[in-house]
């Protein structure tokens, strides 16, 4: 029977699997992406360092730090520094990131370069590799010379990978590897200049870096110095791809969860359709059990048959997310199919579909056999405790979901809730507007605009189902509209002359009027001339940084402990910077005591408030500090911020060197002043804003393109739900329809009468999902993003019209066999 019937509604049962193969695809083909990404990390991971371990230090290392260094004997060590580097042959100049390398590295994975043979023989000739992209853009070639500072060397070869490094970092500063000899020519290390020394290990698979760790890195720390394995390291990078698997599970619930609604109201319609051939079957002598199997075995068949469709389009798909997330990867996805994850999607369609079809499908039990004459649609309604029973259910099964996803019981408790706040608020609105206009009906309105509002609220309404299933997915779609406009509006430039577009770093003393004199030679002004003195934090609270190291109970972040501060003194806040406590000092007088302005997340991680003490070492000089004031720093804005400010009158005479930045008109210009500044300061660095914005622009529009390939999920699955959902409404609108044919309705008034109806409809869903949207986007920026939230319109614009007209195509489109046939001839292919 279940069989037999299922043939002869293979229509609507075939929407009612569309709903369950998509959410299934989006859950298997991420599940394997996640696998695989976790899977390549594990294994690649002495290839990802190209070591078994490393030990780093940001300064020149220590007399007792190098004895323990040359004690493990390195294999290999390296200098590497962020600088400017110029191509003499066309005056092109670029940030590079110079290492400075002496050794074999790396002992895992290839250095690939072009011509392969400069890889082992570069070091002994005295030449540069080069990035093979930067090459390709200034358009240089082996033989050509590049000037990194004082030094001009010849270009061997093209880098076309090395370990470690990925699309990315190589995009915003791409490597040129020297031999560590020729840095001291450069002449670029000077004070203030920021650095790396390390020195690579490699060892017997016997040595245990765990233990090795655990001894060797609270001696490193003592001395500014760190130690990191291969294992460690692949944990870290395993931890930052988190966020992404989560945004991508979290995208996957939802497309499974618009899944789900399509089943249930897909099997509400079907089912409530089937209530009067399941009374027959009782009167014809079939049991409450055998009625409700039938339908239950349809609906299990079609859940396990969907999930195994869905699993296997789902493994082709996850073969897009290696090319989608290439720039953010340092190495190569290679992609493996486990059976695991097609096991869950086949499991998964079956427990979906049984169980958010469980509640119409228990309707089926308390059919009577009278219901064969009777015409109410409440005659056959289960129990309330039931209902509450199922929806539990439901609310537990979408909890274990979520937290299989997420990992995080917080999060995914949040999650449902804000799911199920939102399913209340938009089947409220849609009870609210049919009562609204049950109280309100315009009777004076037209015969079709009159039936059409009648449509809502009759018997077999489908106003709830639809307005649920138009605005959640309107929701959804709006909601990530409105986020990634939040998160392109955190890396904004203004291109006003106020604000800076270039950023010059590491000016020494003697160049700072030098450098000031080159820019206003070209009519280009000086907005900042910050002052910047380098520190480190010798006790807090009048305890020493060295005990707090040994702490292991102390709540201090450990990343401050050996940071070297770069601070800056000022009399004033910068536009990027709130006073959240204490009293700003502007200037400080000879002898009086010294106060300082913290960051806030410097005073939550050092756990400092206003009145606490902190001794600065600076170069070598102890100096007291009392915190006066902490300061809230939004961090997004592209300018130079500092943790620790001190008023004028206490560091002008410690050693320093200065930033200046200015506003350049155009790219021509920017390229000009960076190749006089290069060729007359080799030592400084420059920075232009609107390169880094438009490689932060096209990162996020990767990422925009992921949030929407995973929204196209989401918007699939919710346009298969509103097609079954009004296509399923055909059946109970044929006979109507019919009805008013045979009183002398004419197809125009029948055309009309639909219009309205799901003209109405679509407005009401896709307009209380926008005005939802705009309420949760409201939320995220003003409390994840810390951001103004200025909507767009295009939700306005596009959506809510786009989405009115689909409904209203798809209803229509449910009336053409009315209109092109026959009262009779329909009613007797309807029944």
């Amino acid at each position: 029977m279940a069989w037999r019937d299922a043939k002869a509604s293979k229509v609507r049962l075939l929407l009612f699997m569309a709903s369950i193969i998509l959410g299934i695809a989006a859950v298997v083909s991420i599940q394997l992406f996640s696998s695989n990404l976790k899977d390549n990390i594990q294994n690649q991971s002495k290839t990802l360092m190209g070591a078994d371990f490393i030990i780093d230090s940001k300064q020149v290392p220590t007399k007792r730090a190098q004895a323990i260094i040359d004690s493990l004997q390195p294999d290999a060590h390296e200098v590497n520094f962020v600088s400017m580097a110029a191509f003499p042959k066309n005056d092109g100049t670029k940030l590079v990131q110079v290492r400075g390398l002496e050794g074999d590295f790396p002992f895992y994975g290839e250095l690939e370069t072009e011509p392969a043979a400069v890889a082992t023989t570069y070091q002994e000739l005295g030449g540069a590799l080069v990035d093979a992209t930067l090459m390709l853009q200034f358009k240089v070639k082996p033989g050509d010379s590049i000037k990194i500072g004082e030094l001009t060397l010849p270009i061997l070869g093209a880098v076309k990978s090395i370990p470690g490094s990925s699309a990315f970092s190589s995009a915003v500063a791409p490597v040129v590897i020297i031999p560590n000899r020729l840095i001291e020519a450069t002449a670029l290390l000077q004070f203030g200049s920021r650095k790396e020394y390390q020195y690579f290990y490699k060892v017997s698979d016997t040595v245990n870096l765990s233990l090795l760790q655990e001894k060797i890195r609270p001696k490193l720390r003592k001395e500014n110095a760190d130690l990191d394995t291969h294992t460690s390291t692949t944990e870290r990078i395993g931890r930052r791809y988190d966020n992404v698997g989560k945004f991508l599970n979290l995208a996957a619930f939802i497309a499974l969860l618009l899944g789900c609604i399509g089943i249930a109201s897909s099997v509400h319609i079907y089912i409530k359709e089937k209530l009067r051939a399941i009374a027959i079957l009782k009167c014809m002598g079939a049991s409450r059990l055998h009625s409700f199997l039938i339908f239950l075995v349809q609906i299990a068949g079609i859940g396990i048959v969907g999930g195994l469709i869905g699993s296997l389009i789902g493994v082709g798909i996850q073969e897009l997310f290696p090319y989608l997330l290439k720039d953010f990867l340092p190495f190569t996805l290679e992609i493996t199919v486990s059976a695991q994850p097609i096991i869950i999607g086949i499991l998964l369609g079956l427990f979906m579909s049984v169980l958010f079809a469980l509640l119409p499908l228990l309707r089926t039990l308390y059919v009577s056999p009278l219901d064969v004459l009777r015409v109410d649609e409440k005659a056959s309604q289960e129990p309330l405790q039931i209902r509450l029973l199922v929806f539990g259910a439901i609310l537990v099964f979408l909890f274990l979901f979520s937290l299989w996803l997420l990992e995080d019981a917080r999060y995914a408790a949040f999650f449902v809730g804000g799911t199920v706040i939102t399913f209340v608020v938009l089947g409220a609105v849609a009870l609210g507007f049919i009562k609204t206009i049950k109280r309100f009906f315009p009777r004076h309105w037209s015969f079709t605009a009159r039936q059409s509002l009648l449509n809502l609220f009759r018997p077999n309404n489908q106003t709830v189902v639809l307005v649920v299933a138009i605005g959640l997915g309107t929701f959804l779609v709006s909601t990530l509209y409105f986020t990634k406009d939040i998160l392109l509006a955190k890396t904004e430039v203004g291109q006003s002359a106020d604000n800076a577009n270039i950023i010059v770093l590491d000016i020494q003393p003697d160049q700072r009027d030098l450098v000031a004199e080159s820019l206003t030679n070209r009519g280009l002004p000086v907005l900042n001339n910050i002052p910047l003195v380098t520190m480190r934090m010798h006790s807090i609270n009048g305890t020493l940084v060295n005990e707090i190291r040994q702490d292991s109970t102390s709540e201090v972040r450990g990343w401050l402990l050996n940071h070297e501060f770069r601070t800056t003194y000022r009399d004033e806040l910068t536009p990027s910077e709130k006073l959240i406590e204490g009293a700003w000092t502007p200037e400080l007088k000879v002898d009086e005591p010294v106060v300082i302005s913290i960051s806030d997340n410097l005073a939550s991680d050092a756990k400092l408030s206003v009145g606490d003490p902190v001794l600065f070492n600076v170069q070598g000089v102890l100096m007291e500090t009392t915190v006066g004031s902490i300061r809230q720093v939004d961090w997004a804005q592209m300018q130079l911020n500092f943790t620790i400010v001190f008023p004028k009158g206490v560091l002008e005479q410690a050693p320093q060197f200065n930033v200046f930045s200015t506003n350049v008109v155009d790219e021509e210009s920017a390229a000009a002043l960076q190749r006089d500044l290069v060729a007359k300061f080799p030592n400084v660095t420059i920075i232009d804003l609107r390169q880094v914005y438009s490689l932060v622009e096209d990162i996020l529009n990767q990422v925009s393109w992921v949030i929407n390939f995973m929204a196209f999920f989401s918007i699939l699955t919710g346009i298969i739900v509103l097609i079954g959902s009004v296509r399923t409404s055909k059946y109970q609108r044929i006979n109507e329809s019919v009805l008013l044919r045979t009183l002398g309705a004419k197809n125009k008034q029948i055309l009309q009468i639909t219009a309205f109806e799901y003209v109405f409809l679509g407005l009401l869903g896709s307009l209380i999902g926008i005005l939802l949207a705009l309420i949760s986007s409201l939320c995220l920026a003003l409390f994840v993003f810390k951001e103004p939230f200025i909507p767009s319109l295009i939700p306005f614009v596009v959506f809510l019209p786009g989405i009115t007209l689909l409904v209203l195509l798809i209803g229509l489109s449910n009336i053409q066999s009315v209109l092109r046939s026959s009262p009779l001839e329909v009613l007797r292919r309807a029944g």
